[in-house]
């Protein structure tokens, strides 16, 4: 693959710590959530690799609603992360779920989602390696 753009960012202190990008554009303290027995002050990796997955896969669906000249536009797409015990480690599990507009019917719109988890960048990364759940609200 040749990149056409590649993100830099630098976490220190692990999910206690700061994450910066090379630009500058991002700067965040991390933190704990409760639910894992932290403060629940600052950010999570999971918060950010959720806001990246729904971002990346709402672009995809777009491109695939052009493609097949259906507009989706004032879709929204919320990913929901959970990370959990998994064997000596942890492990993630994804839910997408698609708002998409009233005007697309249940089945175009189950098509279009499935072509999207086909073409997004994130999707190709999670395949194989975490459970992706795709709901189409």
């Amino acid at each position: 693959m040749n990149a056409l753009y590649t993100a830099v960012a630098t976490a220190t202190h692990g999910r206690e710590g700061r994450a910066v990008s090379s630009d500058g554009k991002l700067d965040l303290q991390l933190g704990i959530p409760v639910e894992m027995g932290g403060s629940g002050q600052g950010t999570n990796p999971e918060q950010l690799f959720a806001a990246g997955y729904s971002a990346c896969f709402a672009s995809a669906l777009g491109l695939v609603g052009r493609q097949a000249k259906v507009d989706v536009s004032d879709a929204a797409v919320t990913a929901e992360v959970g990370i959990g015990k998994q064997g000596e480690g942890f492990g993630l599990a994804v839910t997408l779920r698609v708002e998409l507009p009233s005007e697309v019917d249940a089945e175009t719109g189950r098509k279009l989602v499935e072509q999207a988890h086909q073409v997004c960048p994130y999707s190709h990364a999670t395949r194989g390696n975490i459970e992706v759940e795709l709901v189409v609200e």
